[in-house]
């Protein structure tokens, strides 16, 4: 049972999905599964962007991908920092040759817009990048704010979406994202192995207005977007199996309805907090800015942190994430994504958890699964 910070429990019917007969990446039933690919990538982005589509690779893949496509030497790009895919953004732009600024932020916290803008000091930039759901703390972000601090520097919004996309609205059109990219294996529940991006008709512009070649020749945009769209020009031999899978990832999102998933993932997330505060456990993000897919919750004195992930997974075959950067040591990431968001999973959770913590002479505050159940109610 996989409750960490990804990736997430697969459904059969996209594990059968990847078994399925490998055919030709230019076979033209597989070019229509393409199509209804990026087809459902619009739906679940909220955008009618034309250039969105999963790149192969992992969701760090989707974030070179949209930086060394927007960035040019010399360009300033404002960061947000409060978790380590913050600090990855910063060394990504770094290497593509930006002149980085890192407006610093408390861990755990959502981002303030306010340190993002007393760090730009006025400044002209060219991309202002946001990590949604901070997948390090578990803390969820407001994008809004940051689409008018984008407008008063003139820059395009990049956004990190990791661990939002298929757990929690991502709305690019509404918002006025620009860049946007994802992972398959936290909400969308598909392995790990493409990044699903979207670009603005904006970011395209200046795409191709581009007076340097794109850093990179693997993630070039210009050139990976002929073959997906109608020109279907080879660039790199597509993964096809890995396509199969996200195809049928996405069609049980929407099968189910996104307003409805989206209810899941809150739902569920406000029973494990429930139950894990019932435990006697501090979580670490205040209510308002906490993630739905991911619980970051604060070790207790006197509890061993690589014991108790070590109990679970071999005493109940459960896993749960550590720490990462200031959390690392103190804290878990319990994830709840995609078809790891059940009430099954939570109770199956934190009975686990209450054996396990017992054994280590913890004393529990209220009976865990009573207080989840209540918040089920």
């Amino acid at each position: 049972m996989l409750l960490g910070p990804g990736p997430s429990d697969v459904p059969a019917s996209v594990l059968g999905a990847l078994g399925k007969p490998t055919i030709g990446h230019l076979d033209p039933r597989f070019l229509t599964l393409l199509d209804e690919t990026r087809a459902m990538l619009r739906s679940l982005f909220g955008t009618r962007n034309e250039l969105t589509m999963p790149m192969s690779g992992t969701g760090s893949a989707g974030m070179e991908t949209c930086v060394v496509n927007a960035v040019e030497p010399g360009d300033r790009v404002l960061v947000g920092v409060h978790g380590v895919f913050g600090q990855r953004l910063v060394e990504v732009a770094r290497r593509a040759g930006a002149e980085v600024v890192a407006a610093e932020c408390p861990w755990g916290r959502a981002l303030d817009v306010q340190a993002l803008r007393k760090a730009a000091q006025g400044r002209p930039f060219k991309l202002v990048c946001v990590v949604h759901a901070e997948t390090s703390t578990g803390a969820l972000t407001p994008l809004a704010p940051f689409r008018e601090l984008a407008d008063e520097l003139g820059a395009l919004l990049l956004v990190d979406s990791v661990t939002s996309l298929g757990g929690l609205p991502v709305e690019v059109d509404e918002v006025g994202i620009d860049l946007v990219y994802s992972g398959t294996q936290k909400c969308l529940s598909c392995p790990p192995g493409l990044s699903p991006i979207s670009l603005s008709s904006r970011a395209h512009e200046a795409l191709l207005a581009r007076k340097h070649a794109v850093q990179s020749w693997y993630l070039d945009l210009s050139l990976v977007s002929r073959y997906w769209g109608g020109e279907r020009l080879y660039h790199h031999t597509a993964p096809i199996n890995m396509l199969y899978g996200l195809h049928e990832a996405l069609r049980l999102c929407l099968e189910e309805g996104l307003d409805a998933r989206f209810q899941r993932h809150a739902q569920n997330s406000k029973a494990l907090a429930a139950g894990l505060e019932a435990l006697g456990l501090e979580l670490l993000v205040p209510a308002p800015e906490r993630l739905p897919p991911l619980t970051l919750v604060r070790i207790p004195e006197g509890v061993d942190d690589a014991r108790t992930r070590r109990q679970l997974l071999e005493q109940y075959g459960i896993e749960i994430g550590g720490g990462l950067g200031a959390f690392k040591g103190n804290a878990w990431r319990i994830g709840l994504m995609g078809a790891s968001s059940t009430r099954r999973h939570v109770l199956l959770c934190l009975s686990a958890l209450a054996d396990v913590l017992r054994q280590q002479g913890h004393r529990l505050a209220s009976d865990p699964l009573e207080a989840a159940q209540a918040a089920y109610c």
